[in-house]
């Protein structure tokens, strides 16, 4: 994939809009495991007509890696089927848990960052990547609380996590800002301790400020807006110190027309082709 690669979450709205348009293979787009995990029907029709044309990224949202128990093997079998069947550009699952004893959540919930963590977390991660025959980008979460009991932080976790499993990660800049506001640390100090050394794809979404029971300002990952300006800034930062990378446009709800949509993962590439330029400079 072109280095200068950019993109946006898929929604069946927009398809005609974009099969509309040339294809091209520094535009690439994201779509959600759990939505085509069926046999055929029209979502397939068109993830078919999408890829025919357009690099694809497989988000998984429901493997919960940092579950307690073990893996669904279901599940896990049509994951696999789905990365054999349509052979995505990047394929990644969150640092998160969301199931547990049966019960499934509708919420990628948060880990304590410990040894016994870390174990479960890379054993999981051993098991997907052994049965999808590929590396798979581990993604940063978003947090609203933070256990007592973790020995490491995050981004510690994390490195150990990469440098056991082999596994790459996916950045979530607005993951960073929104974690790093709703615990009162630098989003900047976390991502100079972040391995960006080992990133293969970047996320950007919008996020909601809320308030909590006492007051305090309280960001959600909602994926629902444009990309924050100082999540734009930290992007240009990392990209500075990384170089071009695939990036891709997360927006689920309260959709915009696609040329809205476009016309952020254009901003990103602009701001690659920028840092590219000075380099050569």
């Amino acid at each position: 994939m072109a280095m200068l690669a950019a993109g946006t979450s898929f929604k069946h709205q927009h398809l005609s809009a974009i099969l509309a348009r040339p294809p091209g293979d520094d535009f690439f787009f994201e779509v959600h495991a759990e939505n085509y995990m069926g046999a055929g029907g029209p979502p397939h029709r068109m993830l078919t007509a999408l890829r025919e044309r357009h690099a694809l990224s497989l988000h998984g949202v429901c493997m919960s890696i940092g579950g307690p128990g073990a893996l669904d093997e279901l599940h896990l079998a049509r994951f696999r089927d789905l990365v054999l069947r349509y052979q995505p550009a990047f394929v990644s699952e969150h640092l998160a848990w969301s199931s547990h004893g049966g019960t499934f959540f509708n919420d990628l919930l948060p880990l304590p960052y410990t040894r016994a963590t870390l174990d479960r977390v890379c054993a999981h991660i051993d098991q997907v990547q052994a049965a999808i025959r590929r590396p798979l980008l581990l993604e940063n979460p978003a947090t609203y609380l933070a256990f007592a009991s973790s020995t490491m932080g995050e981004a510690e976790f994390i490195r150990a996590v990469a440098q056991r499993s082999g596994c790459g990660l996916l950045l979530d800049v607005n993951n960073a800002f929104v974690s790093a506001a709703n615990h009162g640390y630098s989003a900047v100090d976390y991502l100079n301790a972040f391995p960006l050394e080992r990133v293969g794809e970047i996320h950007l979404a919008g996020h909601s400020e809320q308030r909590d029971d006492e007051g305090a300002p309280l960001l959600i990952d909602s994926h629902d807006r444009a990309v924050a300006p100082p999540v734009w800034d930290l992007y240009r930062g990392v990209i500075e110190r990384i170089g071009p990378t695939p990036t891709l446009i997360e927006w689920d709800s309260e959709l915009p027309d696609w040329p809205t949509l476009r016309a952020q993962a254009q901003a990103a590439r602009r701001i690659m082709r920028e840092e590219r330029h000075h380099a050569v400079a």
